[in-house]
């Protein structure tokens, strides 16, 4: 037997794979296909329809009507034209102001009403939550008859935009709720600790819970600030009679209508109102990932 060991023969034939074994590699080696093989067509179904656009928007005018795929000369001077176009700077400004600004009154306004809805105890606070829920439930369409008299008859700010950024300092019913299920997640011991140390509700809110819900106030700001960007409903209503203070999403139909030929400039201009909003989840996307995966943890 040891002499049979010995042989170089003998020890191959020792160490190779049983069966089951190479069975067992061959079924993770078809998994492993199979899993890759699914997230790279659903990564090109999403994918691709961005190329295109891209793609379309660096042809010239005459190959865009075409079905060409690929540019025969790259025609970066297309974004330039955008970037001429009356009024295409003003939309820009007036969006950057409306998200931005937006966003910054509904994340000051939320977080204190998501904190006393997490970590106080009062009577009536399931019942505040309920209304919170509700409102998060109410379509706009069914108030937006009643909210345009209020502000175009009686406190005469039809064609402009603080319509919309106003009533984002009052909060957010789907901001409030979202931190709201975050700070759930922290423990009471950090706040009991502060208030033994001598801090008061304001600050502990400040010094201790703030940086632990960083995640949290990420999710609800760009949830925000994305909601305001693509706003088209909105500005219809209550910027449509007055061009200067139109938004992209606004602004990008009335491109459209003007270049309705010229395909290869409106998808530039589409590239460039996408622009923003990929870089701002580009580099968020970490915050705003844990801030929605650890929300909602308890109850």
């Amino acid at each position: 037997m040891t002499q049979l060991l010995d042989k170089p023969g003998a020890r191959l034939k020792a160490d190779a794979p049983t069966p089951a074994a190479r069975t067992a590699r061959r079924k993770a080696l078809l998994h492993w296909i199979a899993v890759h093989s699914l997230g790279i067509a659903a990564a090109l179904f999403f994918v691709l329809p961005f190329v295109f656009v891209v793609l379309t928007s660096l042809m010239n005018d005459q190959q865009a009507l075409t079905r060409d795929l690929t540019p025969n000369t790259w025609e970066w001077g297309n974004y330039e034209r955008v970037f001429n176009t009356p009024g295409f700077l003003t939309w820009w400004r007036n969006t950057l102001l409306y998200a931005g600004l937006g966003t910054v009154l509904t994340v000051v306004s939320s977080i204190p009403v998501a904190y006393a809805l997490a970590k106080f105890r009062f009577r009536g606070r399931k019942l505040s939550l309920m209304l919170v829920i509700s409102m998060m439930m109410l379509p706009p369409q069914v108030v937006i008859i009643p909210m345009y008299l209020f502000w175009a008859k009686q406190m005469d700010l039809s064609g402009t935009l603080w319509p919309l950024i106003i009533p984002m300092a009052f909060g957010d019913a789907f901001s409030i709720f979202l931190l709201r299920q975050f700070l759930l997640t922290i423990p009471n011991e950090y706040l009991d600790a502060a208030k033994v140390d001598g801090c008061g509700e304001f600050r502990t809110l400040m010094k201790v819970v703030l940086p632990m819900a960083r995640p949290g106030i990420a999710a609800i700001a760009l949830f925000q600030f994305f909601a305001a960007w693509n706003d088209y409903f909105g500005p219809q209503i209550y910027a449509s009679e007055n061009p200067a203070a139109w938004t992209l999403s606004y602004g990008l139909e009335s491109f459209k209508g003007a270049h309705h030929t010229d395909w290869n400039l409106t998808m530039a201009a589409t590239v460039l109102v996408m622009a923003p909003v990929i870089a701002v989840f580009f580099f968020a996307q970490k915050a705003f990932v844990e801030g929605v995966t650890l929300t909602g943890v308890k109850g």
